[in-house]
């Protein structure tokens, strides 16, 4: 089923536009909640949210790209899954370390304005980017992905990956302050 059907199933409050979700992007939001979360009961708990989440949200929102919607559900709900349980002791995983490699050059932002103007900062840099460079930069620090798997899906050594995060979040930071 194409996404302005399954849009319009949320907008006529038919629970087929659930199934119909999960069906299309149940695999796609498992493994953002995977690969954050690295529990298998959460992330299939988050993705469970996530069509919830987007029953609420529709209406009145009415999402341009039905994936990219989810995939910001799924992301949200994981992460907030993650700081809840490290609060608890639990923890680990690839969040942490994506988290603490970004942290370096962003920092800690709390005001709205700050965020927005951070986000389309974001946006400006990841635009100049060689579109490989870009992919790899999203997979690690949109998606959380592992090295590892960055390096295999690129053919690339995972201290190759490495270089090219370190020297992006260089060329990040460089960004920011010019900025």
């Amino acid at each position: 089923m194409n996404d302005d059907r399954i849009i319009e199933l949320y907008w006529l409050r038919d629970e087929a536009a659930i199934t119909e979700s999960s069906t299309k992007y149940g695999a796609y939001c498992y493994t953002i909640a995977e690969n954050i979360l690295s529990c298998r009961e959460d992330s299939e708990e988050c993705v469970s949210d996530t069509w919830l989440r987007a029953w609420d949200k529709m209406p009145p929102e009415r999402p341009l790209r039905l994936g990219i919607f989810f995939g910001r559900i799924i992301r949200n709900l994981a992460i907030d899954r993650f700081r809840r349980r490290k609060a608890e002791k639990y923890g680990g995983g690839q969040t942490v370390i994506c988290l603490d490699e970004l942290s370096e050059c962003i920092g800690e932002e709390s005001s709205v304005e700050g965020r927005v103007e951070l986000k389309e900062q974001l946006e400006s840099f990841l635009r100049e980017l060689p579109e490989r460079n870009r992919q790899i930069f999203l997979l690690r620090y949109w998606y959380m992905m592992p090295v590892s798997e960055i390096a295999g899906r690129y053919s690339m050594s995972a201290g190759a990956v490495k270089m090219v995060l370190q020297r992006l979040r260089q060329k990040l930071k460089v960004h920011l302050e010019k900025e």
